[in-house]
């Protein structure tokens, strides 16, 4: 692979990859896109990614992972010939060449499956990896599937043990598993964080960001998805086999106020001249990842502070460092990139999202 003409020290174009999931969504992702589309399995973008997407009997085909707009060379094998070069020598120290961090754009058609990702010490002892799958979702669009406002599953009820769980699922007894969990109606503008052990499901209708550690390990309780798709048993376990499946989960039930004081996040907007930014996850919340969304209605300097980070055009049109942008597209921007003269307009406001890996 050669990346000569790779300026290193400038922003990055890249292209998203959508991503097969055992769920039927993305209409919503393909109108941002300008295009009319059914729903169908790749109901996912995923953005600045250089993970591989873990689907059973999909092995062989390469697909999660951005490319640098225009080649064939992915962000991965980018990062790892480049490694200090785009993440900075302080994050690769502590790092590696890991970015440390995935996002992606889901949009849900169906009801996910209910499910939990490992917390990092689970990860580790598990799966042999430094990092787990805490998450944060953020709704940037809603519609109602057959009459149903969206939702989300979140948390286990007071008194779910790991008993009643596991014979939920031995007797794939559904309903019984949904009213495990608290259902929390959701709306434009929710943040809620997922932290790892926590059971949930993300329900039909939701449109949101998701920021999260940079794996696909997601363990499902559902061996059929809510339109029937048949879940294959490593899909479920994901090697674990079906009783270690079970020591993912944290069983410390709660009422549903205190769910949702536990991972429901408020936003914090600041206004500066010619642009607000509004820290949707920031250090208070957790320091695995950092997600801000920007709107631009001057010509204004974006720094990173040393640090690398993505950029998402969420809609608008302007200019992005040397380039004109327009909604969707989107750039890594490399940690010795400097600051970044970006330009919107009151009449058409340039609205960015800006994510961050973990905390140097």
């Amino acid at each position: 692979m050669t990346n000569t003409n790779i300026d290193l020290t400038r922003p990055i174009r890249l292209e998203a990859s959508r991503a097969w999931r055992t769920y039927i969504g993305g209409k919503m992702i393909s109108a941002l896109h300008g295009t009319v589309e059914d729903d169908t399995s790749f109901p996912e973008e995923w953005l600045m990614s250089t993970v591989l997407a873990r689907n059973a009997g999909r092995e062989t085909i390469v697909e999660g992972v951005s490319h640098v707009y225009g080649t064939d060379i992915t962000l991965k094998d980018l990062v790892l010939e480049n490694a200090e070069a785009i993440l900075g020598a302080h994050h690769v120290a502590k790092y590696g060449d890991s970015l440390g961090v995935l996002v992606k754009l889901l949009d849900a058609a169906e009801r996910l499956t209910l499910q939990v990702h490992p917390t990092r010490e689970t990860a580790k002892r598990l799966f042999d990896s430094a990092f787990g799958k805490t998450e944060c979702w953020h709704i940037i669009g809603e519609r109602e599937i057959n009459g149903e406002k969206p939702c989300i599953y979140i948390g286990f009820k007071e008194g779910v043990s790991r008993e009643k769980w596991k014979h939920c699922f031995d007797t794939q007894d559904i309903p019984a598993m949904l009213d495990c969990l608290h259902k929390v109606e959701v709306k434009t503008g929710d943040t809620f964080i997922i932290r790892g052990g926590v059971p949930h499901g993300i329900g039909a209708g939701c449109f949101l960001v998701e920021i999260q550690e940079p794996t696909d390990y997601t363990l499902r309780t559902e061996r059929v998805t809510p339109s029937g798709l048949k879940i294959a048993d490593r899909m479920c376990h994901q090697g674990l086999g079906f009783e270690r499946m079970f020591d993912c989960f944290e069983y410390d039930g709660a009422s549903l106020s205190e769910t949702l004081s536990r991972y429901r996040v408020a936003p914090k907007t600041e206004a500066h001249g010619g642009y607000t930014v509004t820290h949707i996850i920031y250090p208070e919340v957790t320091d695995m990842f950092a997600l801000d969304l920007i709107t631009v209605t001057d010509t204004v300097s974006l720094s990173g502070s040393g640090r690398f980070y993505g950029i998402y055009v969420l809609d608008g049109e302007g200019i992005f460092d040397r380039n004109t942008v327009k909604t969707c597209d989107h750039y890594i921007v490399p940690a010795s990139a400097g600051d970044i003269t970006v330009t919107g307009s009151e009449e058409a406001p340039l609205r960015l999202l800006r994510f961050f890996g973990p905390k140097e």
